[in-house]
């Protein structure tokens, strides 16, 4: 028997690669330039601060800086500590507990994900103000009283709470589920109350799932710019749209956006280190709860899911739809027409954009699993973590130097009129869309794709199916699911986003979301009400979705 050459054996593998690297390579160019899409951004905040207008920065630090800090970090703690309280309860609640009501509360308590958080800011302010009907009507019972100020930095916490609970909820709930029965035996064999288990056994196995909806909660609260506003509550975000509106200066809204970046990237830093090497549980997910409260028990666990999702969901919808008939529905005419045509157009547009993105970075990182492949499609899906705000000043100021020393000189050369085309446009604004919900499409996707076996693409081309016959014949009919999820994702996304909307839109495109903005700007809360009702009652699509998802898939978190 011949011997074997183990340094050739050695260098099989590094031929294999070697043969199979051109293939892999053509993935490159598209993924690195999807990648630079959203470090464009980054780059352009950070070159803004080449020259520094300082009577606007002195201005800014002598009047509004130590407000907007203070504000800020005051937003972040409130938020963090009410969204960890009622999405952690509220979870452990329905996974693990059984009482009156759990049922339908399970999912119920997912719905205030489809009110944006500025429909239930002006719901709040509308009900609770001085003028409003509650306290106008507890003063005809009582008499003249002192009642809190719902324009307080109180109320837009309890407002952003209400809204990005569903985060932690949702997570939670699924790390709770997820644990398995055995364990809570376990704990309760060694003399545990439920109480001891939760603290001791529950929690510290949750614990990346609670951080990951915490994160996200509190990136979208520094991306919030309608509720803050409603609430005449100054943070970044309203300070950005101040100054490029206000001062109209591009390059200090820029360097304010860049400080918020900042804090975002922070949070994120600060939610990956708290995940710790935290291990999930690899047990099979439980479906049925353990501990069977009666009593008062089970009334104050009722009494709680009741409270919040009334609060949530069903006071803001009932008040939206009384504004709606006394006053809303005259808006129904060709103006309103119009706005949707807008909303829906804009909608449509992004999501066949992105999806399409994010279906190049899906397969890239299926086909060519390299390092860089993997680096470059992380890149992309880092967009989700810039706020709207800070994409709208970025692209803007991109535009705008592309415009002055590009656009306009050619214009001249060939004898046009020489005005700008990029700024102010709607690729500025589809481009906004894309980077900042690459990540939302992208999910659907590679789960859809990770169910597809290799053997059967293998079996396809053994019968002489590749190319791009192989896309169409093979994976397009079983990605039709993931995609069409992933397009409700982002164009429900697309017709919720506000400031990038609000900043970028080019003249004459308002959308719902503009037009909420408009209303209660004025303080017209009834006419906001017909474009609220429609952005919730389409935002309710994909929350549906979620719901019968988590349903079937009670273990899984993504």
């Amino acid at each position: 028997m011949p011997a074997i050459d183990r340094n050739a054996v050695a260098i099989i593998p590094i031929e294999i690669s070697l043969l199979a690297h051109p293939a892999q390579r053509r993935w490159y160019p598209l993924v690195f330039t999807i990648a630079a899409l959203v470090l464009l951004p980054l780059s352009v905040l950070l070159l803004s601060w080449q020259s520094v207008d300082m009577q606007i920065w002195s201005h800014l630090l002598d009047t509004q800086m130590s407000r907007l800090l203070g504000n800020t970090l005051t937003l972040i703690l409130g938020v963090g500590v009410g969204v960890t309280v009622l999405g952690v309860s509220l979870a452990w609640l329905t996974s693990l507990c059984e009482f009156p009501g759990r049922r339908w509360l399970d999912w119920a308590l997912m719905l205030p994900f489809a009110i944006p958080a500025y429909v239930l800011a002006f719901v709040f302010v509308g009900l609770l103000d001085f003028a409003g009907p509650v306290q106008t009507l507890l003063r005809e019972w009582f008499g003249p009283m002192h009642l809190p100020r719902v324009r307080s930095t109180g109320g837009v916490i309890t407002v952003l709470v209400l809204v990005f609970y569903p985060y932690v909820y949702l997570l939670a709930r699924n790390a709770f589920l997820a644990q398995g029965k055995g364990l809570m035996e376990a704990a309760r064999v060694l003399g545990l109350s439920p109480l001891q288990a939760f603290w001791r056994v529950a929690m510290p196995m949750a614990r990346p799932a609670i951080g990951a909806g915490v994160a996200l909660a509190l990136m979208e609260t520094l991306a919030d710019f309608g509720a803050v506003s409603v609430f005449n509550f100054d943070t970044f975000t309203t300070a950005i749209y101040k100054t490029w509106y206000g001062f109209f200066s591009l390059s200090s809204a820029a360097q304010l956006a860049s400080l918020l970046l900042l804090a975002v990237m922070l949070v994120l830093y600060g939610e990956r280190r708290a995940r710790g090497a935290v291990r999930s549980s690899n047990e099979r997910p439980r479906g049925k709860a353990l501990y069977h409260l009666r009593g008062f028990k089970a009334l104050a666990a009722s009494s709680w899911c009741l409270l919040v999702f009334a609060c949530a969901f069903v006071v803001p919808m009932l008040q939206l739809m009384v504004w709606f008939w006394q006053r809303g529905r005259f808006d129904l005419d060709e103006r309103y027409a119009g706005l949707i045509l807008h909303t829906l157009y804009l909608g449509a547009m992004a999501a066949l954009i992105t999806v399409c993105v994010a279906l190049v970075l899906a397969f890239a990182r299926r086909q060519a699993p390299t390092p860089g492949i993997r680096a470059g499609v992380g890149l992309a899906n880092l967009g989700y973590a810039l706020p709207g705000s800070v994409l709208a000043v970025s692209i803007m100021l991109a535009f705008s130097y592309l415009d002055n020393q590009l656009v306009v000189p050619l214009s001249n050369w060939l004898g046009g009129a020489g005005k700008p085309l990029l700024l102010g446009s709607l690729s500025a604004l589809l481009l906004a869309y894309l980077v900042r919900f690459i990540a939302v499409a992208y999910g659907p996707l590679e789960n859809s794709l990770g169910r597809i076996r290799p053997s059967l693409p293998e079996a396809s081309r053994s019968l002489g199916v590749s190319g791009p016959r192989l896309f169409f014949k093979v994976y397009l009919p079983l990605l039709v699911p993931g995609a069409m999820s992933a397009a409700l994702l982002v164009f429900v996304d697309v017709l919720k986003e506000m400031p990038a909307t609000l900043l970028m839109r080019p003249f004459g495109w308002d959308t719902l979301a503009v037009r909420v903005f408009e209303m209660t700007s004025e303080g017209a809360w009834s006419r906001a009400s017909l474009p609220a009702l429609t952005l919730v009652l389409v935002g309710l699509l994909p929350v549906i979705g979620l719901i019968r998802r988590s349903a079937q898939h009670p273990g899984q978190t993504r």
